[in-house]
């Protein structure tokens, strides 16, 4: 089973009915697929690749001070000092990821204008008017939109028996996420159909998920997805991930018609702030709560 690959060109051409089905069917049925020729050039995404390879190399040393390393190291020093007695109960780190983060001010421009043009395209797919999603995020032009990029770095991990993951299972809470992940270390996977399924490195493709907020201004056609990324033993993995999402003082609320009648289990109506205080404290848990949650707060 692998994640769907789309030609995003393809949407000015013929085949342009077919591509908007096709990312209808990765929002739907995924909320995870690839775009290839996405428009990006390839020229700045090696460029991009260079500037995080040359960033960690001087971030190594750094991150053998960082907290997962450090309890880590506590967690080996206390296995040693047990050496030799049964232990059926092995500690592991199961509340930390394996993952070292910095922020990138570059690589903005083009990507952000990919993610703008996608929701275009979701919601010619939705029959929502052009401009909703957007209208949404900035509360109709008077917010501005927040689009942060973070860049992750997931480091060789010498204890694979005792660190499983390098970012634990969670939803992304805001609109759509744009990834330029690594093409040769894997690791990346998403919750499909009860089964973890790997997002297979390829060649500069643009990774697309969609965040709490599509689900509800799709009013749950377009879900949220868990994902996470494994710990690996081999390869440093590079992560550059781009967020477009509300304005904090942004409402949303489900843009169909139909929404408006709570006995179809409707999503409410909320400040996008009071769902990321909501979230902080819940990334890692049910999303289905967060929703009550915020909803108890209006």
């Amino acid at each position: 089973m692998a994640i769907p690959v789309i030609d995003f060109s393809k949407l000015e051409g013929k085949e342009r009915a077919e591509t908007l089905a096709q990312i209808d069917n990765g929002c739907q049925q995924w909320g995870f697929f690839q775009l290839v020729n996405h428009g990006i050039p390839v020229e700045l995404l090696e460029r991009v690749k260079k500037v995080c390879t040359e960033c960690y190399r001087h971030r190594a040393e750094a991150f053998k001070a960082s907290r997962p390393v450090q309890l880590l190291n506590q967690l080996v020093r206390e296995e040693e000092e047990v050496a030799g007695e049964v232990n059926n109960n092995k500690k592991k780190l199961d509340d930390v990821d394996w993952e070292d983060v910095f922020t990138m001010r570059e690589y903005r421009t083009e990507v952000k204008k990919l993610a703008e043009k996608l929701m275009e395209t979701m919601e010619e797919n939705l029959g929502l008017e052009k401009g909703t999603f957007k209208n949404q995020f900035t509360g109709n032009g008077e917010h501005e939109p927040f689009f942060g990029t973070k860049v992750s770095h997931y480091p060789p991990c010498p204890r694979l028996d005792l660190v499983e993951l390098g970012l634990r299972p969670h939803t992304d809470a805001g609109g759509v996420i744009l990834l330029f992940q690594d093409d040769r270390v894997g690791g990346l996977q998403i919750l499909k159909d009860g089964e973890w399924v790997d997002v297979q490195p390829l060649a500069n493709p643009i990774v697309i998920n969609t965040g709490d907020q599509i689900e509800v201004v799709s009013n749950g056609r377009y879900k949220s997805v868990w994902h996470r990324v494994l710990a690996t033993g081999n390869g440093n993995r590079r992560s550059v991930a781009s967020f477009y999402n509300p304005s904090v003082k942004a409402v949303i609320c489900p843009a169909s018609a139909s929404a408006v009648d709570e006995t179809t289990g409707a999503y409410p109506e909320f400040l996008f702030g009071d769902y990321m205080d909501v979230y902080v404290k819940q990334k890692y848990m049910p999303k289905e709560p967060r929703f009550e949650a915020v909803k108890a707060i209006n």
